[in-house]
Formats: C-alpha cells, sequence, structure tokens
C-alpha cells in the first residue's frame, strides 16, 4: 500500500541525518518520545517542520528539504520536459508553446519560471496554511532533479511563492547553467 506519510518521514530522516546524525532525525521526524505517531499528517507537517527549524539554521534547512523530494510522477514530467526541448534551442521558444504554458512553464526578461494555480503536494491537501516555506522547499529539490537532468546542466530554483503560505499561486525561478539543447 501506497503511505504517503510513510514515505515522507523516511526520506525527511535521511536527509536530516546526512546533515546532522540520527538522534537528531529521529527527534525531527517522530518527535520527543515518539509523540508524532498521534498527529495526523498537518499536524506533523507543522510539527516536524517546526523541530527542524529549532535543530538547523535557514541555508541547512533549505537543503535538507531539498533532498527531500520525492520524485513522485518525475518520468512523465521529463519525458514532456524533453518534448518540449525537442522543438526549441533557446529558453523563450522552450516556454512559448501551449503544452509548456499549460505544464505551467513561463520564461520572462529570458529567465525560465514555473508556477501552480495549485499546491501539488499530497501531504499539504489537508494543511490550510504554513508559517514557513521549509516544507516547500522539497519542490525546489524536485524541480532541480527534473531540469538538471532534462537539460544535463546544473540548475538553481528558488522559490518565489507558496499557495499554502497564502500566496495565489506557487512560483519559482529556475535557472540553468549552460543547458544542453540539443
Amino acid at each position: 500500500m501506497f503511505d504517503i506519510r510513510r514515505i515522507q518521514e523516511n526520506v525527511i530522516y535521511e536527509a536530516v541525518k546526512e546533515e546532522g546524525n540520527a538522534d537528531i532525525a529521529h527527534e525531527v521526524v517522530y518527535g520527543y518520545e515518539r509523540s508524532s505517531q498521534a498527529e495526523e499528517n498537518p499536524d506533523w507537517v507543522k510539527s516536524a517542520m517546526h523541530r527542524l527549524e529549532s535543530k538547523f539554521d535557514s541555508g541547512t534547512i533549505r537543503k535538507i528539504r531539498r533532498n527531500c523530494q520525492c520524485g513522485y510522477g518525475m518520468d512523465e514530467k521529463l519525458a514532456l520536459v524533453k518534448e518540449l526541448m525537442a522543438d526549441a534551442s533557446n529558453i523563450e521558444e522552450f516556454a512559448n508553446s501551449e503544452k509548456a504554458k499549460a505544464a505551467g512553464l513561463f520564461c520572462k526578461d529570458g529567465e525560465l519560471f514555473l508556477q501552480f494555480g495549485f499546491c501539488p503536494c499530497p501531504m499539504l491537501t489537508e494543511v490550510d496554511k504554513l508559517e514557513t516555506d521549509t516544507w516547500c522547499q522539497c519542490t525546489t529539490g524536485y524541480s532541480k532533479v527534473l531540469f538538471e537532468k532534462a537539460f544535463a546542466c546544473d540548475a538553481d530554483v528558488e522559490l518565489l511563492k507558496s499557495i499554502k503560505m497564502g500566496d495565489p499561486v506557487c512560483l519559482m525561478k529556475i535557472t540553468l547553467h549552460n543547458p544542453v539543447w540539443r
């Protein structure tokens, strides 16, 4: 059975352990004396991120959360990005098709953006609002992996807006460093 919570607990545990240690990872994911077991998903998301924020500085938190990207649907999204690339020789052409726009891609002043009119995270479906963007940083890791694979280059992804933080859309800026077009 597909257990999104268990998957998230495992990914967060491993990412925190990599930056800290197993004790800190256990505390962040499971709470003090495994107190998180009684929490419903929305409360667990908020309390786990609060525990994470109490243990690390903001740069390390972003790094940890970027390493928590789950990879859901990556193959399909990678196929779409590669399809869009096949008909383009630059970023403007890449983001200009109707298919690119339908996927939330657009180019403004030579820069690539990805926008969603809904929160794509299954863990946040029951979360009304987040106090910080810590949880949402995993989407920057997901997008980084996606665009680096597609363009065979390094990519930086910056989260600019988040629906769960009260913004009308989720918005990321994607900076590709020396992308391979063909």
